[in-house]
């Protein structure tokens, strides 16, 4: 039997685009010789759907549209297995089941609920989704098929050193005798992901000695970004068939051969988190309707990794860059801005905020007049940045590109309504360190459009003479070591110090920098995830709070 892997890109609620691109692959899949393809979880309505779930007629259309595409498959010669939104048993509290269906012969042949649904990190599934209290074999073709849905197979007792879940799906699906295990997947992206999925895989497909077929979401939803990376490994664990990584794509694998397609993977993962970011940025343009996009450009390395990221994304025909400089701008920013923009291809506009800064700040000068110049003025330059940038927005029906790397949003060394305005945060979740690698990739990709002074001079938001970031906050190797073990591993501040061999007390203004500034990151525009735990969805503190770790 000839299988294929139909790794698609997806829209949450877009019914009859979705089942056209399903349409579309199975065609393709069967001019290939398939006779089963299968897509991702939740394909038909999109994932994560969140509280859509909760709507009368997105359940209602969820179902109209699956009998839909089961008529219309019949005519290709294939089958389909996908994911939608089915309706709850009524068992719980929830209305909703997050299902697979096997689609033949004009019409649903089998359906089977989702049995472990997460509730840690950006997973909320329990809130939605009433959980399988059994799973079932089918039988299709000569084949008997194990179908689970992704979580359903992230519970293996031997390859976790503590399972979340009482049950293992698998296990109970391998006992009751099948030919190949079916794992459909909306599996988001972090650094390192890819690879742990594939180990996992491969443990559980050796122990039970059963080929494992996961087909994975592609593409990006609001902060989470999908990579596909589709897969099927034999039941010794070898990869028979593997699909590429942020990229839609269609995978052929014959169970009677055992020929499979391999397609080619980019090993370095800061290469595969840049295109993370750039799938992530255009999938949230275009799924929210715009089609151009604005940075602000300050000539350091963050604005100008967000710029190229975007003309990746969108083309630089559509990316509008903006030169701010104001009154402590130095001329080699500037300068390097220009630079930058000219051989990106950018569009650049110039807009010097020194008239507008003066004015504002004479206005407000007797109500300062008891008061030094302080941080005041220096967000107020930010703010006056923002407000620019947001009015050429509304002009254009341009989508602002906040330029703020996950650094400084976890330290709140950014400014509310200036460098945070914006509807995306490309690099939010992207360390200060990370930002200069994925730097050195665009360079590599677009012939070092960014000057080599932007790599070497010292980081500075120039809102006061001679500032630099070191004033306020350590060397960002320190300071992304400290965070990365305080935001993403929870260790507290003694733990950090002990490990690290540092002071403690320089810890600590750290940590409480991170919990202190819990309001800034409330009001950020989202931001796309790419390491194992980013500020937004999948990290809930509250912000009136004065627990110290």
């Amino acid at each position: 039997m000839k299988l294929a892997l139909g790794q698609i890109n997806p829209i949450v609620g877009d019914f009859s685009g979705n089942v056209k691109l399903m349409l579309d692959t199975a065609r393709r899949a069967s001019e290939g010789g398939a006779a089963l393809v299968v897509f991702p979880e939740l394909a038909l309505s999109g994932y994560p759907p969140q509280d859509l779930v909760e709507v009368p007629a997105y359940l209602n259309q969820n179902q109209d549209e699956l009998h839909r595409l089961a008529s219309a498959v019949e005519s290709l010669g294939t089958d389909i297995i996908c994911g939608y939104v089915g309706r709850a048993a009524g068992r719980g509290h929830q209305k909703a089941a997050n299902c697979a269906a096997y689609l033949g012969d004009g019409k649903v042949l089998f359906t089977q609920q989702k049995m472990l649904l997460p509730t840690y990190d950006v997973f909320d599934e329990w809130r939605y989704f009433e959980p399988a209290e059994r799973q079932k074999v089918f039988s299709r073709r000569g084949m008997r098929f194990g179908i689970t849905i992704c979580e359903d197979i992230w519970n293996d007792k031997q390859f976790w050193p503590r399972p979340l879940y009482g049950r293992d799906p698998v296990e109970e699906l391998v006992a009751e005798g099948v030919d190949l295990i079916v794992n459909i997947s909306s599996s988001p992206y972090h650094m390192g992901k890819r690879q742990l999925r594939l180990e996992m895989i491969q443990a559980i497909a050796c122990r039970h000695k059963t080929p494992i077929m996961m087909v994975n979401q592609v593409g990006g939803n609001d902060q989470l970004v999908f990579d596909g990376s589709s897969f099927l490994v034999g039941a010794t664990g070898q990869t028979c068939a593997r699909g590429f990584t942020f990229a839609e794509d269609i995978v052929f694998y014959d169970t009677t051969t055992g020929d499979g397609e391999i397609h080619k993977q980019t090993a370095d993962e800061t290469e595969v988190t840049y295109d993370g970011l750039v799938v992530g940025t255009r999938d949230y343009v275009r799924k929210c309707g715009f089609s151009k996009v604005i940075v602000g450009l300050s000539g350091g390395i963050d604005s100008s990794v967000t710029a190229v990221v975007g003309a990746d994304a969108v083309g630089v025909e559509n990316v509008i860059g903006v030169a701010m400089p104001g009154p402590y701008s130095s001329e080699e920013s500037v300068v390097d801005a220009r630079a930058m923009a000219e051989k990106l291809g950018i569009r650049l506009e110039t807009i010097s905020i020194n008239e507008i800064y003066s004015v504002v700040e004479s206005k407000l000068e007797p109500v300062f007049k008891n008061f030094d110049h302080d941080v005041t003025e220096e967000n107020l330059q930010a703010r006056l940045r923002g407000s620019i940038l947001m009015a050429l927005s509304n002009k254009f029906g341009a989508l602002v590109l906040t330029t703020g790397n996950k650094s400084e949003l976890a330290v709140g060394y950014c400014t509310l309504y200036g460098d945070m305005c914006g509807g995306l945060a490309v690099i939010s979740d992207a360390p200060k360190r990370l930002v200069y690698e994925l730097g050195r990739v665009g360079n590599r990709r677009h012939s070092n459009v960014i000057p080599e002074s932007v790599f070497s001079k010292p980081p500075s938001a120039e809102l006061r003479p001679d500032q630099k970031d070191s004033d306020s906050l350590p060397d960002y190797d320190i300071l992304d070591a400290i965070l990365k073990s305080y935001v993403e591993e929870c260790k507290n501040p003694d733990q950090i110090a002990e490990c690290m061999g540092l002071p403690v007390d320089l810890v600590r203004d750290v940590t409480c920098k991170v919990d202190r500034n819990e309001y800034k990151r409330k009001q950020a525009a989202p931001g796309l995830r790419v390491t194992s735990k980013a500020f937004g969805m999948g990290r809930r503190f509250p912000v009136a709070q004065r627990f110290l770790r």
